[in-house]
């Protein structure tokens, strides 16, 4: 399968047409100096004539693409458009075909990426009128963040501040980072749900990723692409203050500010001289301070990035180099990583200097081999990415023909129990009583509870589930944790590791947990059959629509759990319920059943392996 991939910068186009399943390009085209009397398009390096008179990317487009089209081999057919847009939203969390009512919605966008996102919607609509007959897919450099928690997406501003300018954290560089964490779990032979990454990418615009079980959880760029590391012309974090200073004793404006951080700080700033890092290490190794400190700082900020990252993660499984410097600097490689063996990643030196990533070795590891924590440099390429996600809407993956509607129970604060635990707090010998029986074929609710307690505060008679199993969990909503005074993260249940603990309080003794403390993921329990009539495979995620309450809900990270042991029904904690008007007030300690109906509406396909023989 053949698509073409159309990538509209703000003074530039390049259109790709390549194998989804390869990456290899059959053919580009290059436009650049757009808004100029006379732009200069290439097609496959040869010049290419364009009008008369052209400025514009509509314009450009509508000229150069039938050519660029027209030049393919006559065995390459076209199976679909995919557009790279920088802004998604809120609204926007995966890859979606492109009808009018998307456009509509990228223009509102317009205002959160002004530079970028008019010139795609431009190349958009212009690509539509050419190749009306196909499917056309926009795919979000914010998208891959879509999941990133509140507390890493928030900024500590005044709430109606806030609320009335979107002012959050969404990140960008998200279908690379997305790209090579794909990359890094095919190398590691381990599925991307199973492992915690960080993946730098390090071009002429950098950002970070922490990417815990394939959902991206922290990054560096925030409401803009300025925040973070120091990039080639970006200053990346600096004190705000410093921007207050300049307005009031040097007479800058806004526009001084804008031009200041984004055209002439990072390296170029601290150089002096250039932002190009080839030249930036030249010039150090011939005695350029200047040049030294550029790179000194640029080392200095992204290690202490990845060092947090690792920490909110709780470990980290492999870190990631990619893009220009990323994949081509060894020193900046080697300056980063020099200090990470308390991490348990050990650098191999001869390795880093002497590796090459390209389309056909794409993947290679620098860290030696006895290292806990891999080291990984990756090619990225975000056609490839684009011709990836486009592949799967056009063969339908996302899509769900099966809209019958399934239960929602609301899943309140309970535990699990090893029986090894049970008899520690009630006895030995002591086996739980069954009070009720629970929505899912062989649980229920036991007699006995517990008292939790946590370095803040307690929460007594926290029901205990049955029957016992083979670990201990406490699982709680978010509203728990501030009285506990604990962080749970969210994860499915059963993956309790770098979660906190807590002290359980029975009858007849204390335990106390070393970890198992979690605010469950949103999920559905589904049993094989009903998988397979609803399209969907075990630890897929879907978005689903909630009805029934008094306000409808559509929640976008909804994990599916298949088992012969189950029944059909999403389960959501009693914080959700409360979002949706849904939950009982008599919702403790068992599983409640609602009027809620969930539907669900389409299914990420991030984590689907691609099809070669698909057309």
């Amino acid at each position: 399968m053949h698509i073409v991939v159309i990538n509209c910068g703000s003074s530039s186009i390049k259109a790709d047409v390549l194998d989804h399943f390869s990456g290899r390009s059959a053919s580009s085209m290059t436009v650049e100096r757009i808004q100029e009397s006379s732009p200069v398009a290439e097609i496959d390096g040869e010049p290419l004539s364009l009008a008369s008179g052209l400025s514009g990317h509509g314009a450009v487009l509508e000229d150069a693409l039938p050519r660029f089209l027209d030049n393919l081999p006559a065995d390459i057919e076209i199976s679909g458009v995919g557009h790279r847009v920088v802004h998604g939203g809120e609204r926007f969390r995966n890859p979606v075909r492109i009808d009018d009512e998307v456009e509509s919605a990228i223009e509102e966008l317009c205002e959160l990426a002004p530079l970028h996102n008019p010139a795609n919607l431009e190349g958009i609509r212009a690509a539509r009128s050419i190749l009306p007959d196909i499917d056309h897919v926009a795919v979000f450099d914010t998208a891959f963040h879509a999941t990133l928690p509140t507390r890493a997406r928030a900024y500590a501003l005044p709430g109606d501040l806030v609320e009335k300018g979107d002012l959050r954290r969404y990140g960008f560089h998200g279908i690379s980072h997305g790209f090579v964490a794909q990359r890094a779990a095919e190398y590691l032979d381990t599925d991307l749900r199973d492992l915690r990454l960080i993946t730098c990418h390090l071009g002429n615009g950098a950002s970070v990723c922490a990417v815990e079980y394939g959902r991206s959880i922290e990054t560096s760029m925030g409401l803009t692409p300025v925040e973070g590391l120091v990039m080639g012309t970006r200053s990346g974090d600096v004190d705000p203050g410093i921007l207050i200073h300049l307005m009031r004793e040097e007479g800058y404006d806004a526009d001084d500010l804008d031009d200041l951080i984004n055209r002439k700080s990072g390296l170029r700033g601290l150089s002096g001289i250039t932002n190009d890092m080839r030249d930036i290490q030249q010039m150090a190794a011939e005695g350029n301070d200047r040049c030294r400190l550029a790179i000194q700082v640029f080392s200095h900020r992204l290690r202490k990035y990845i060092g947090a990252y690792a920490s909110v993660m709780g470990g980290v499984d492999a870190i990631v180099f990619t893009a220009g410097i990323g994949e081509n600097s060894a020193l900046i490689r080697h300056r980063v990583a020099q200090r990470f063996q308390f991490l348990g990643a050990h650098l191999d030196e001869d390795r880093n200097r002497e590796i090459e990533v390209n389309t056909d070795n794409p993947v290679e590891r620098i860290s030696t081999a006895t290292s806990r924590t891999h080291l990984l440099v990756i090619q990225t390429d975000e056609s490839y990415a684009i011709a990836e996600d486009t592949s799967q809407l056009v063969l339908g993956k996302d899509r769900l023909d099966d809209h019958r509607p399934i239960p929602v129970a609301v899943s309140a604060r309970h535990i699990h129990l090893r029986q090894e635990t049970v008899e520690k707090l009630f006895g030995e010998g002591y086996e739980l009583t069954s009070r009720n029986p629970l929505s899912q074929p062989g649980q229920y609710a036991a007699e006995e509870t517990v008292d939790v307690v946590g370095p803040k505060d307690r929460i007594n008679s926290v029901r205990i589930l049955g029957p016992p199993r083979n670990i201990d969990q406490v699982e709680i909503a978010r509203t728990d944790e501030f009285l506990l005074g604990v962080d749970a993260p969210v994860r499915a249940s059963g993956d309790i590791d770098n979660t906190p603990g807590i002290l359980l309080e029975g009858p007849a003794g204390k335990v106390e947990l070393k970890n198992g403390v979690i605010c469950a993921w949103r999920h559905i329990h589904m049993t094989p059959e009903d998988a397979e009539h609803f399209g969907v495979d075990d630890r897929d995620v879907v978005e689903v629509a909630i009805t029934g309450g008094d306000r409808d809900l559509v929640f976008g990270d909804v994990l599916v759990r298949v088992s012969p042991d189950f029944k059909l029904e999403m389960h959501i904690d009693t914080d959700e319920a409360n979002a949706a008007n849904l939950c009982p007030k008599t919702a403790r300690g068992m599983l409640i059943s609602t009027p809620g109906q969930a539907q669900l509406r389409r299914r990420k396909t991030t984590f689907d392996p691609v099809d070669a023989a698909a057309e």
